[in-house]
């Protein structure tokens, strides 16, 4: 497995189960950071792609990140190491649902969270025992990702994953349950025709006014629209 070389880092993924996806990277570039997050966690680390590039686009001092599988626990640390920004991103062997616990007595807050979730069920589990850590809701609920979010999220800070869209409303209405509450979404589709995939979101503990937008990524196959260039080109090399 070649590694993954974007304008400004490389990502080796021959250790983890689950490769670098779109998902990973639309999470990476749409995370608001707006509120200048000084500490950043990254749930579910994989790769660690998403820490990465947030490590390019802003200056927190702190960017840790957590991973459960073994190998990706390794395969992140090792793409750590290898950045620019390796004094500033440090990756823990853990469970989220631990981690949080851990945090939360220690009263450790971070200004921005970010996950993108295992989110198929176990109807579609394979043999391989690491993708489906990577990839099904059984090793992480979304229930057990906001509990932990709750706990260790800043009061001001802010909240990002990406989910399905048939998850969407089921995924605010539990968040609710934690005080959190939808910021902003965006709607994904793969192009102009197709269904709506994936919703970003961003959630916080106040309420606030709900932003609305929505992304096409391709105009056809491999001819990408203004609105994904813009969001991504500082990262795919080809952009």
């Amino acid at each position: 497995m070649k590694p993954f070389q974007f304008k400004e880092f490389t990502v080796h993924q021959d250790k983890t189960a689950m490769k670098i996806g779109t998902d990973a990277v639309l999470l990476g570039a749409w995370t608001p950071t707006d509120h200048f997050p000084d500490s950043i966690l990254d749930v579910g680390s994989g790769t660690g792609v998403i820490a990465l590039m947030l490590a390019q686009r802003c200056d927190a001092l702190t960017i840790d990140a957590v991973e459960i599988e073994e190998a990706a626990y390794e395969q992140t640390v090792e793409n750590f190491e290898r950045s620019d920004w390796g004094d500033r991103l440090f990756c823990y062997h853990t469970s989220f649902q631990g981690f949080a616990i851990e945090m939360n007595e220690e009263e450790e807050v971070y200004e921005l969270v970010v996950a993108n979730p295992p989110f198929y069920t176990d109807d579609f589990e394979t043999e391989d025992e690491a993708r489906n850590k990577a990839r099904f809701t059984s090793s992480l609920s979304f229930e057990a990702l906001l509990k932990g979010v709750s706990q260790i999220l800043d009061e001001n800070g802010a909240f990002c994953t990406i989910i399905p869209f048939k998850e969407e409303e089921s995924f605010i209405e539990l968040a609710k349950t934690f005080n959190l509450f939808l910021h902003k979404v965006c709607r994904v589709r793969g192009n102009e025709n197709s269904e709506i995939k994936r919703s970003l979101l961003q959630f916080s503990f106040g309420k606030k006014e709900v932003l609305e937008s929505s992304l096409i990524i391709e105009k056809e196959r491999h001819q990408y629209t203004d609105d994904y260039i813009n969001l991504t080109k500082d990262f795919y090399l080809k952009m």
